[in-house]
Order: C-alpha cells, then structure tokens, then sequence
C-alpha cells in the first residue's frame, strides 16, 4: 500500500502566526493543543457522558439534520448502489435526543451509523461560542458542530478554507490538493450525500483494478490523526476524507473565504458552466476556454487594464446597483 505523506504538524500557533504564516502556504496544517481548554474537550476526555451533560443544558431543542445508515453500510455514507440516491436515511431530532441515542448504542457490536450534521451552535447551543473562543479566526466566524459514532465520510471538498477542531474522540484525515480530482474518480452531483460529488473510491478498501488513478492521488495525498484539542486547517477546495475512529465523536468547525460577492458561490458559477459548455464539441469548448482565461481565471493579461480606471463594469468592479441587474439578468435566464 502506498504510504501518504504526513501532514504537517505545527504547535504554539497563535492567531498571528496561523494567518501571517499558515493560511498563505495554502497547504493542511495539523496544529495540536489548539482548544485543549475548551470546556467540552475537558469534559470528553472525561468521558462521552460527560461531554453530553455539559452540552445538554444549552440546547434550545431546535430540530437538527440527522443521518442514519444501518449496519450493513459500516458507517460509510455513501451513494446508493446504483448511484442515483443515498445509502441512509435522512431525519430530523434535538441534538439532546441524538446525542442520548448515540450513548445509548456505543456497545453494540453492529450499531446503527449515526451522523448529527451541520449544528448551527448559535440557534442551538446558543451561549456555547462565547465559552469556547477560536484563538485563530475572527470572532465573526461562526461555528458549527457535527457529532456522531464511528463514521467514514468519502473525500469531497469545501469551497471555503475550513478550520476544524476535533472536541470528542479520534478522526484520521485524508487530504488530496485539488488538481488530483481526475485521479479521485468524483460521483454524481445530484444524488451526492452532502451537496457536492464524492470520490467513488472506498479510502478503506480502494480497489485499484477499478480506480487505477487512485494510485497517483495517493501519491500526492496527506493524511494524519488528531486527538481532541487539536485542529485541522483545511484550505478551499482541497478534497478530504474523514474517519471518525471512536464510538464516540464531535468536531467543530469554522468556515470562511471561498466567494468573493456576498452570496454568489463558485460551485453555482460550476455547475452553470457544466450545464452550458462541458457538452458542447471540443472546438468550442477550447473557444471558451481562452474567454474564461482571460475573464475570470486572469492568467494572462488584467482584462481592465486598457479601460478607465473609475468604469463600472462586471470587468472592473460593479455597483451596487449594477449587481443587482446582473443578478436578475442571470435569475431570469435560469427560468
């Protein structure tokens, strides 16, 4: 088996450190101890009991999203096997109650996979941020707590740089740069289990007679294990898989960056363009390409450098106003 590069392991990172020094390296980064004295990492290295009566009294009872896969997936949320759905069952609960039925199963010998996804902490557990600081961000950055038992999450990306703190139990991470997505074999877009494609790749078991590139990502993946206290940094794009590796686990994490314009999202700008240029005939699509090179990518020439500095224009810079009208113009041409 091909053995993955380490991720590199940093410690004493302070806040200025991790953004003077970390973030421009645009590589993942391992920093250990980093919220050691968080209330919850101390009470989880008590026990999960104690983590959960920490957590229970801030819960408001806001319905959280849920995933629940059955035994025979061993905890691999994935696709369905022909692709066109998911392999669990999506529901709703109070983190109390998922949090009860997670203690309830970590004996069984063949559990139920349980994930308790994207916890918005300030509708759920409002007054849990102001107790757990982020030294390394801004105190705008919002967090968002998953929890769930032993779990494998298949190599998918985030288009924001992602800060992620484990709080309860072990998680091995596997990280792949972005230019490896030929070799990562992505699924399908609209049946994905969390929004964007998957690798097709078991990370556990890959088969390689089926997967041959996978060899070549593994040849420029990185991969390492963090206790609690420790933190991930994880920049956009990056592709990344996750094993949760106790019966018992929680992270949160921070995201920020990765769109420029308020709420436009590079991956719409994706899925816009596969719909619009990835069937049209190579000819074309090369056309395409230098326009896309020069507007958006810039790996040429500032496409505004030859016009006037103060013009408003989705070339320069747009106003307000003139965001609003392209915004529509683009509304209306998806109807």
């Amino acid at each position: 088996m091909i053995t993955l590069q380490d991720i590199r392991v940093w410690d004493n990172v302070d806040y200025a450190r991790f953004q003077n020094e970390i973030i421009p390296l645009n590589q993942p980064a391992i920093i250990r101890s980093v919220v050691s004295d968080w209330p919850t990492v101390v009470a989880a290295k008590k026990s999960p009991e104690a983590a959960v009566d920490y957590l229970k009294p801030f819960d408001t009872n806001a319905v959280i999203p849920a995933l629940v896969g059955t035994p025979d997936i061993k905890g691999r949320f994935f696709y369905s096997e022909d692709l066109t759905d998911i392999n669990f069952q999506r529901a709703e609960v109070t983190l109390t109650i998922g949090l009860e039925r997670l203690l309830a199963i970590r004996d069984s010998q063949k559990p139920h996979a349980i994930a308790l996804q994207a916890i918005q902490l300030s509708q759920v557990l409002p007054g849990y941020k102001a107790l757990h600081p982020q030294p390394l961000l801004d105190t705008s950055a919002e967090p968002t707590m998953w929890v769930g038992n032993q779990a494998t999450v298949a190599p998918h990306y985030d288009i924001h740089d992602n800060l992620a703190c484990v709080v309860a139990g072990r998680r091995k991470f596997t990280l792949f740069p972005p230019e490896q997505i030929n070799n990562l074999y992505p699924g399908p877009t609209l049946s994905a289990p969390a929004g964007v494609p998957v690798s097709m790749v078991d990370m556990k078991d890959p088969d390689f007679k089926r997967y041959p590139k996978y060899k070549d990502a593994l040849q420029a993946g990185f991969e390492g294990t963090l206790e609690p206290g420790d933190v991930v940094f994880i920049p956009a794009l990056w592709w990344h898989g996750v094993e949760s590796l106790d019966t018992f686990n929680i992270l949160v994490n921070y995201w920020w960056g990765g769109s420029h314009q308020g709420s436009l999202s590079p991956n719409d700008s994706l899925l816009h363009s596969m719909l619009s240029i990835a069937n049209l005939d190579k000819t074309k699509r090369e056309a395409w390409r230098h326009f896309f090179n020069y507007y958006v990518f810039k790996t040429t020439d500032n496409p505004s450098e030859h016009l006037p500095p103060k013009l408003k224009d989705v070339v320069t810079e747009l106003s307000p106003e003139q965001e609003i009208k392209v915004r529509n113009f683009l509304a209306e041409k998806l109807k």
